[in-house]
């Protein structure tokens, strides 16, 4: 159940980190100091928005994980 509720987050990070390389070019007349293509940024902004998905995924499924499948069945 967590794995179905990270796959999408994990690709529309893949996507978004390549989608945030492009425009890199553009950019870099815009920018002083920092690169544009900073690994800190490429990093730990997609590491971070990972670790909140994980945890808004890990919840309910430990929640679901509680319930007796049985149980589940009859009430529905």
């Amino acid at each position: 159940m967590l794995y179905g509720s990270l796959k999408p987050v994990v690709a529309g990070l893949g996507i978004g980190i390549l989608a945030a390389l492009g425009p890199t070019r553009l950019l870099s007349g815009l920018v002083y100091g920092v690169s544009t293509t900073d690994p800190v940024a490429f990093i730990s902004l997609p590491l971070l928005l990972g670790v909140v998905a994980f945890l808004a995924g890990l919840f309910p499924a430990l929640r679901a994980s509680r319930i007796d499948p049985l149980e589940a069945l009859r009430v529905d």
